[in-house]
Order: C-alpha cells, then structure tokens, then sequence
C-alpha cells in the first residue's frame, strides 16, 4: 500500500503550451501525480535547468520524441523530499531529503510542485549541500561522470581536454576529472578562466582568441559538449588509444572511419539515470571534492522567473548552472 503524508489532489507547475520560444511556458494547475509500486512521491524544492530543456520545449522531434502532449512539464534534475512511498519502496521514507536524474529524455517533468521518480533513481542529499542547490546537480553530473569514468575510464596523469569547461556539465566534469587524477584542460572565455583554476583545470584556452588543438596539444580523453567542427578537431589532437565522449548528439556526426583509422574510441552519449552514479556524486559532494557552481536560481512560481531563466540559458555562456527553486 502507498504511505501518504499529504492529501494535496492538485498542484502548481510549468508547462509548455506548445512548441517555441521561452514565451509558450506557463504556469498550470494539474493533478498530483500518484507514485505507483517501487516509486516515490517527491516534494520540489528544487530543479535545475539545462539545454535539453529548451531543445524539448522549441525543436520538433527533438532526440527523435513523438509529439509529446501538452502541458508538457520539462526537467530531468530535481531535489525535494519524500512525501509518499509506492509498494516495495524499501530505500526511502516519507520526509528523506533526496536528489536525483528522472527518466530520460521523454519522462516526466521536475519543474512542478511534486514528482514521481523511480525510487532507485534517488540518493540522499549531502548535508554540506542545500536542497536549494541540490536540484542544479544530477543530469549534469551524472553526465560528467558517466562519460569520464564509465565510457571513457579516466585514468591517473592522462591528459583531459573539456570543452566548453565553464558550462553546466563542463564545470562539473573539470572537478570530476581533476579527482580521477587526470590533467585537466579547459576550453571557456577568458572570463571563465579564474573560475576553471578554482575547480581545478590545470590549463586553460581562451576559444574565442587562441585554437584549442595548437594549446592544448596531445590528449587521452576529449569531453566535447559542443559537436560539428571541434569534435573533427578534436580527432587531431586524440592519441591513439584514447576516446571523444560527444554530447550534444544534434549537431554530431559520428566519426567513423576517421576515428578508427587514427586508432580513437568515438562515443556519442546521452545520459541515463543512475543510482551508482548519483551515489559517487553524492560521496565527492559530501567530501568536498565536488560543488555546483549556481550562476542564478529563478522563483518556480513565477512563470516570468521561468521564462527569464530559460531565455537565460538558451543565450549560451552562463558558468555553472541555472536552478528553479520553490520559494
């Protein structure tokens, strides 16, 4: 049976209306949502922002989605406590402060009052990180690790090239790598750059003035956020053995032939779910070899917040990442 600690039947939330700019969000009184067996009910508190939500929000079959419903609430990060327990949930309780990626990239939406998550899919906040913050770390973070540890298995004195290092998931990974014991080289602005040494990049290029491949030199592992041109570029500079995690999938051609003849692993990745993953997160959180860096948090209940932010974000160059909180 559920454990309810609430009789809420509605909530707030912000939806798109329809396809387009940040205008077609609004705020919207839906249903709560009911956890069914082996999920839980999350309260927000807070839920970060990313570019696959306004890719989701302005882009047709983006990531090959049918055409989703609408309202259409966006986010896939999201930081809360737990209100209500499914049948089995045997890891959480009702009132346990938790963090986690929801099901990507066409599940449900964190920009909302409530959630449901798979239980599995949340860990236990860090007590040295406010729930305020907590929602701006797991799709990044999970996506950071997943590509430097699990696919391109980072190790001790290899030389790693992150592009775009200031962003939401650069940041996160230049502090991820730096722990993994690698040479961390990060393409931002010159701007960016005191920010990268704080986290722990130990060289830094300035991609609007300096070219990457002749500063960066050899490389084991390339991070690369951005596609088209850098990831070809980046084939130059890859030593043989090594590996290019892409990320940004819409504007990345898979390297092929090019990749193997030069001995390059090329891998195209989205990022999943993952309690292993949000555990390690959680764990170089709480030992402070991890931090978000918050560029801005937005009022959830003001949809002119929302659609600030996420024009915001959409503009590009933010450091760090942009959060939605719950006043």
């Amino acid at each position: 049976m559920t454990v309810t600690t609430t009789a809420t039947t509605t909530m707030r939330a912000i939806a798109s209306t329809r396809l387009g700019p940040a205008e077609v969000l609004e705020s919207v009184e839906v249903p709560r949502p009911v956890p069914g067996p082996s999920h839980v009910l999350i309260r927000v508190v807070s839920t970060g922002l990313n570019p696959t939500d306004w890719g989701h929000r302005a882009i047709p079959g983006f990531l090959g989605e049918p055409r989703p419903s609408v309202p259409r609430i966006l986010g896939w990060e999201v930081a809360g406590v737990v209100e209500e327990v499914g049948l089995g949930v045997g890891i959480h309780r009702p009132g346990d402060l938790v963090f986690g990626m929801l099901p990507y990239p066409f599940g449900v939406g964190g920009a909302a009052d409530y959630v449901v998550a798979p239980a599995r899919s949340m860990v236990p906040v860090p007590e040295n990180l406010p729930l305020t913050a907590a929602g701006a770390v797991p799709l990044a973070a999970l996506t950071a690790w997943q590509a430097l540890v699990d696919v391109a298995g980072v190790r001790p004195g290899q030389r790693v090239l992150i592009h775009a290092a200031a962003g939401g998931v650069g940041h996160v990974a230049v502090q991820i790598a730096k722990h993994l014991g690698a040479v961390v080289i990060g393409t931002a602005s010159a701007a960016n750059h005191d920010l990268l040494r704080e986290l722990g990049a130990d060289e830094m290029i300035d991609y609007r003035t300096d070219d990457f491949a002749a500063a960066a030199g050899e490389v084991d592992v390339v991070l690369d956020a951005i596609g088209g041109e850098a990831t070809a570029r980046s084939l130059a500079i890859t030593r043989p053995g090594g590996t290019i995690v892409s990320l940004n999938l819409l504007v990345t051609e898979p390297l092929g032939a090019a990749a193997e003849a030069a001995g390059v692993r090329h891998v195209p990745m989205l990022v999943e779910a993952d309690q292993a993953g949000m555990a390690a997160v959680a764990g170089l959180i709480a030992s402070g070899a991890l931090r978000p860096v918050i560029a801005g948090s937005y009022d959830l209940h003001d949809v002119d917040e929302v659609r600030a932010a996420h024009r915001r974000g959409e503009a590009g160059h933010v450091a760090g990442k942009l959060v939605l909180v719950v006043p």
